[in-house]
Order: structure tokens, then C-alpha cells, then sequence
């Protein structure tokens, strides 16, 4: 029913990815680009940073969030009551128990930034919580909704029940990663009826993405080279689909390049919301494109993580591609190779010297006070 689109780019590891797709804008520039937010981190993304619900709720859209947010917890200014969302419920860091939702011994549920303790599995209250926000909405404004799913993220919990159902896969991580991802899907599911049985499924945009490439070592299988945490195409191009009945036709596959930074502007244009961001947007605004089928061009599109094993970082200049790992420049043909398994630096000396040129001009742009690695809380 919508157009998928199979080169589709979000960052190496989850913070990154939702900083960039709340601003628009490259995480490298305010220091969000190598890590993720621990919860013993102070940092958040900075105030003079605008998200994209604020513009939508400067349109007079209601705005609401269920999930996982991972962009500041240490202070309510952070918060996503506090960055254009009306309504928010589900947890602040990343990794928290599917069952108890405790992460380091401390609970992690909320509801508008206070503590909440709820029986059930998490992934159920997050779907849940979006499809009652739309039956409860004002049926007189349009409205923004983001869910944002922990599954299936670590740690690997899934119901006995759908544990059960996969009990013919032998290997317990994938066992459990397909159960968890079961639930998610029905999740999804039980999200697009509610909007049938409101009568506006057809004129409702859904988009659904992952924030980075599967962890292989926890039960995920990628398509291409690499996994969370690099940025080979296994970590960074992932799933994305776009609905939108009334306009957009479906069925069909998009080969236009995009990235998480580009939902920003390509929503605000879909729905004829003017954008009140006043610094620059590295995103584009993909939405003619996509409705007419016709490809842009893109400017280079970088990436970088640094996960524990130091600065991992990637350009892609059109169908390009150069991978720098533990200090070695590798260089690739997206549209000849994309499991990057034939590396051709040797034979293209001049393009591996301005990729890498590039490169170090875009990682120039992080601040001194920017997020690096840190295993445990010092």
C-alpha cells in the first residue's frame, strides 16, 4: 500500500538517528554523531536545536510520542514535553526491561516526565498508547504522532507465548529476536486498524523505519556487510516504507536515495507545514520526488560511530562509497557492489584523497563538549 524505499540511510547506532530525525539536521554539528546517551550522561540534545513536532504543533497539529526517546533525560528541559509534544509516555534511555521497565536497577516509565509504574510488556504499551491517542485526539485538528518501538532492542525478552511460537528456532538469540519482533508487527498492526476504524487511514501519512542495521550478534540478519554499530551498508541502510492512500501510489519501490535527516523537510512539505527551523537543514526535502517517481540527486551523505573501537566514519558521494575502519580507507561501487565485498581504493587513489578530504572537513564540525564512547558509568 506504499512506496518502499531500499536505500534508505539512518546512522550506525539509535541516538544519532532520532536526533537527526527530530532536527533535520546532522548530529555531527551539535555533538550527538558518535554515541549514544548513557543514563549516566548529562548531556542532551541543545536547546538551540528545533525538533520537528514544534513546527507541527506551531501548525496547530496535536503532537504525542510513545516509546523510546534516548535524546536527554538528565533535566526537564530535555524532555520531549519540553521539545513540541503535548503528550509523552514510554521511556527516556535505551535498553530497559521489557517486563519491569528498569534500566540499571531504576525505573524508566513515564507519562509526561513523571514515573509511572504499568504492568506489561513494553512493546504492547507503546502500541497500545498510540492507538489511544488517536481514538481520544481532537477530531478537529490533524495530529503528529511519533512511536518509537523499543523492539528489538537488547535485552532479547519476548511473551512466553511468542516464544513458544518460534520454538523451532534452534538458536535462543534468534528465537527470541523473532518473537520480539513478532509483537512489534502486531503492534503495527493493531496502530493501522485503529486508523481504519477512525476513517482515516486514507489520508493519514505513515512512515516506518528502523534507526540503525541489525545487531548480528544478538539474533538479526542483514542483507548487506556489517551490523549496528558500523558504517558498512549492513548498519546504516535500512527498512523504510511511506504510506499515503489518497496520494501517494503504493506497491511500488523507490530507488531514490534518502536518509532520516530528509524526514523532517519531506513531511513538513507532504502536509503543508512551514518549517521554523532557522539554522540549516543538512536533510532535504524529498517530496515531489516521491510522489512523481522521479530521483534527485544527493549532496554527500556522511556517517560516523564511535561504539568502543574507535571513530568508524563513511561518505557516499552518488554511487561511492568510502569506508574508513580502524584508520583504513576503503573505497566501493554502491551500484556494482552493494555488500561492499570488492574494495577498489588501490585503483582510485585521487577519489580515496578527496573522500577522505571530505570526511575530515565534516568531522571538523564537532563541538569539544559532543558525546564520545563510555562503556560504564564512570
Amino acid at each position: 500500500e506504499g512506496v518502499r524505499f531500499g536505500q534508505f540511510y539512518s546512522y550506525p547506532v539509535c541516538s544519532p538517528t532520532r536526533a537527526g530525525l527530530m532536527t533535520g539536521r546532522s548530529p555531527m554539528r551539535f555533538g550527538a554523531i558518535y554515541h549514544v546517551i548513557r543514563p549516566w550522561f548529562d548531556y542532551g540534545v541543545p536547546l538551540t536545536e528545533h525538533f520537528m513536532p514544534e513546527s507541527f504543533r506551531a501548525a496547530g497539529y496535536q503532537t504525542g510520542m510513545a516509546g523510546k526517546w534516548h535524546l536527554g533525560h538528565s533535566a526537564r528541559k530535555y524532555l520531549p514535553n519540553a521539545r513540541g509534544f503535548e503528550q509523552s509516555y514510554g521511556h527516556l534511555n535505551g535498553a530497559i526491561d521489557y517486563f519491569t521497565h528498569e534500566r540499571d536497577g531504576g525505573l524508566d516509565w513515564h507519562r509526561n516526565g513523571r514515573s509511572v509504574r504499568e504492568e506489561g510488556y513494553s512493546t504492547d504499551l507503546i502500541a497500545d498508547e498510540t492507538a489511544r491517542f488517536i481514538k481520544a485526539r481532537d477530531r478537529g485538528r490533524p495530529f503528529f504522532f511519533y512511536t518509537a518501538f523499543n523492539a528489538p532492542h537488547s535485552p532479547l525478552q519476548a511473551p512466553k507465548a511468542l516464544l513458544d511460537k518460534y520454538a523451532g528456532i534452534e538458536n535462543p538469540r534468534r528465537r527470541a529476536y523473532a518473537a520480539m519482533v513478532d509483537a512489534m508487527d502486531a503492534g503495527v498492526g493493531r496502530i493501522l486498524k485503529t486508523l481504519e476504524d477512525e476513517g482515516i487511514a486514507q489520508n493519514t501519512i505513515v512512515l516506518f523505519f528502523s534507526d540503525n542495521g541489525g545487531p548480528t550478534n544478538l539474533g538479526s540478519r542483514n542483507r548487506f556487510r556489517g551490523a549496528k554499530g558500523s558504517t558498512y551498508e549492513g548498519g546504516i541502510r535500512v527498512p523504510a516504507v511511506l504510506r499515503w492512500p489518497a496520494v501517494l501510489k503504493g506497491g511500488r519501490e523507490s530507488a531514490q536515495v534518502a536518509t532520516v535527516l530528509d524526514v523532517f523537510p519531506t513531511l513538513a512539505a507532504a502536509a503543508g507545514v512551514t518549517r521554523r527551523n532557522r539554522l540549516v537543514l543538512d536533510g532535504k526535502n524529498l517530496w515531489d520526488a516521491i510522489r512523481q517517481g522521479k530521483i534527485e540527486q544527493r549532496e554527500d551523505l556522511f556517517f560516523a560511530v564511535d561504539f568502543g573501537t574507535g571513530n568508524r566514519l563513511a561518505i557516499r558521494r552518488g554511487n561511492w562509497k568510502l569506508v574508513r575502519d580502524a584508520g583504513k580507507d576503503q573505497l566501493f561501487r554502491l551500484d556494482q557492489d552493494p555488500q561492499e565485498a570488492n574494495d577498489l581504493a588501490a585503483k582510485n587513489p585521487q577519489l580515496v584523497r578527496e573522500l577522505g578530504a571530505a570526511i575530515d572537513q565534516w568531522a571538523a564540525l564537532h563541538p569539544s563538549g559532543g558525546l564520545r564512547f563510555s562503556a560504564r558509568a564512570p
